[in-house]
C-alpha cells in the first residue's frame, strides 16, 4: 500500500512539474498571460522566466523515472519535497512582503504547500518503518 501512495506521489507531481515547467520554458508568455501577468519581449527577462521552468521541467523527469526505477526514491521524493515547499513558502513570504495576489497564484501555493506535506508524511512514514526494522543484537546465553 505504501509503495501505491509513493508511486502515485511521484506520478501526480512529476505530470503536474512537467506541465508546469515545460509550459515556463516553452510557452512563457501564454502560461504567465493566463494570471493576467505580461512578460513582453524582454530578452533578460524571458531568460530569468524560462530558467525555474527548466528546472521544474528536470525535476519531473527525475520524479517520473523514479516511479520505475525504485532506488531513486530516496532522494527524489525529498527533491519533490523541497521544490514544492519551497515555491509555496515563497509565496507566503511575497505575500507579506507584496500583499494578496490574484486567486490562481493563491491556489497555486495551497497546492503547493498540501503536495509538500503530503510527501513530508511519506518520507515520515518511511522513516518510522526504518526505524521499527531495526533489530536489535541477539542476547548470548
Amino acid at each position: 500500500m505504501r509503495q501505491t501512495i509513493q508511486t502515485a506521489y511521484l506520478t501526480l507531481t512529476g505530470l503536474l512539474l512537467l506541465a508546469i515547467g515545460g509550459a515556463i520554458l516553452i510557452a512563457p508568455r501564454a502560461f504567465y498571460a493566463s494570471n493576467d501577468i505580461a512578460l513582453g519581449h524582454d530578452p533578460t527577462l524571458l531568460s530569468e522566466i524560462r530558467a525555474p521552468g527548466g528546472l521544474l521541467w528536470a525535476t519531473a523527469i527525475l520524479a517520473l523515472i523514479s516511479v520505475a526505477r525504485q532506488h531513486m526514491r530516496s532522494f527524489t521524493t525529498p527533491l519533490l519535497v523541497l521544490v514544492y515547499g519551497s515555491f509555496g513558502l515563497a509565496r507566503l513570504v511575497s505575500i507579506t512582503q507584496d500583499g494578496i495576489p490574484a486567486q490562481p497564484i493563491i491556489s497555486a501555493m495551497i497546492l503547493e504547500l498540501s503536495v509538500a506535506v503530503i510527501g513530508v508524511a511519506i518520507l515520515r512514514q518511511q522513516q518510522i518503518e526504518a526505524d521499527s526494522k531495526i533489530v536489535s543484537p541477539a542476547v548470548s546465553g
